[in-house]
């Protein structure tokens, strides 16, 4: 998912073909609630406190949960609670680098020493770059996930700054030239929280609330950092150990600072929808700038990415943009229609586990795809770059936490 690292797992089966693209015309298959209710039991069912789903197709919203979002008052799970969105965080970051674009104030081919001299050991390293993870900077949080409680454990409660964060990579050897490959790594949005920063004259939390939370209403969507409390009502998080059989670990109060604009954002599946919705649509940029973000590269699989955007082709032909985000004790699925008009927004509380996340990603399938989804599970390709609760992949980030 994207954050994390991911668990250690068995070499994964050979990647079956990508299936072939929709035309952006042809309407999307209705819905499958059936589908997605069942898709949220069996998470919960292989290891989640719980699960829920949000699905806004063309204003039409359906609102699904099991489980708990609390082990120990057993309250019931609800789209009503908010909850820390790991990587879907970099989709934030890089919508405010783009209006930095707009504004004249950034350019996306420049290196970022230019506006950060020194930071980085190679001029060729661009903003483009950075944000499409293809800089090669190595992802610092490979060796702080290596183990994922005890490396939770020691940077629960730690505040980092962004420079110790890139130093951290910097100690390591690059894994591609500037442009190469994609590769994903937090150190890359890290690096997008110091050119916010630099270009505003303010932190990044001001940046999110000023652009992004207050124009488009989002009152469930906080940067708190280094704050550890998530404000309101929320679901508690809960970090699946490596050990199997292990007791899970409420990972909820954390700082996020070994991600921050990584990761560290708190939100709810309304709100997510309403973002991606609107930034789909073409609300929070220019035609050009969204053009410039809907620029892929392969990312692995079936998914290709943008700038701080992925895109997932789901086994119906479908495709869908948004990000995945895993925290410690959160899986996110934040994703849109390409005409930003069905959007769907999931949650578990859990991470860590790699069952609970390649359920979890089926709700795409019963949101996009509708009812004849089921009838293709098997088929469905498990993309081996996907964003995870573990260091697996880079899907979420530390143990999936905010690696993609």
């Amino acid at each position: 998912m994207s954050l994390l690292p991911a668990p250690a797992l068995a070499a994964p089966a050979p990647p079956l073909p990508t299936p072939p693209q929709r035309a952006a015309a042809d309407p999307l298959p209705a819905p499958d609630p059936t589908g997605l209710r069942s898709v949220l039991r069996t998470a919960v069912n292989r290891g989640a406190p719980g699960a829920m789903a949000r699905l806004d197709d063309h204003g039409t919203v359906l609102q699904t949960a099991v489980g708990v979002a609390d082990r120990r008052t057993r309250r019931a799970l609800s789209n009503a609670d908010r909850f820390r969105i790991g990587s879907v965080t970099k989709t934030f970051s890089a919508v405010v680098l783009l209006q930095l674009v707009d504004e004249g104030k950034l350019v996306l081919d420049a290196p970022v020493n230019r506006y950060l001299p020194g930071l980085l050991p190679d001029n060729r390293i661009t903003v483009r770059h950075v944000l499409s993870h293809r800089s090669g900077l190595y992802d610092y949080s490979n060796d702080m996930f290596a183990r994922s409680v005890s490396g939770f454990e020691a940077v629960r409660t730690k505040v980092f700054t962004y420079r110790q964060l890139v130093d951290r990579s910097l100690r390591h050897a690059r894994t591609t030239a500037p442009g190469g490959a994609h590769s994903y790594s937090n150190t890359n949005f890290v690096v997008a929280g110091l050119l916010i920063e630099k270009l505003t004259g303010k932190p990044v939390a001001t940046a999110y609330r000023k652009r992004i939370i207050e124009p488009l209403g989002l009152s469930d969507t906080f940067y708190v950092h280094p704050d550890t409390a998530v404000p309101g009502r929320y679901a508690r998080g809960y970090l699946t150990p490596d050990t199997a059989g292990g007791a899970l670990v409420d990972a909820t109060r954390q700082t996020v600072s070994w991600a921050q604009s990584a990761g560290a954002l708190i939100s709810s599946t309304k709100d997510l929808d309403t973002f991606l919705s609107a930034l789909l649509r073409g609300r929070l940029m220019s035609a050009g700038a969204l053009k410039e973000m809907r620029r892929w590269v392969p990312a692995g699989g079936t998914q290709s990415y943008g700038l701080g955007l992925r895109r997932r082709v789901l086994s119906c032909g479908v495709s869908v943009y948004g990000h995945t985000g895993a925290v410690q004790g959160y899986y996110t699925y934040a994703f849109t229609s390409d005409d930003g008009r069905r959007s769907l927004a999931a949650l578990a509380n859990a991470s860590n586990s790699t069952a609970v996340h390649t359920t979890m990603l089926r709700t795409l399938e019963s949101a996009f795809c509708g009812e004849a989804a089921s009838t293709r599970e098997a088929a469905v390709p498990q993309d081996p770059a996907e964003d995870t609760a573990g260091h697996a992949s880079g899907t979420g980030t530390a143990p999936d936490v905010t690696r993609r």
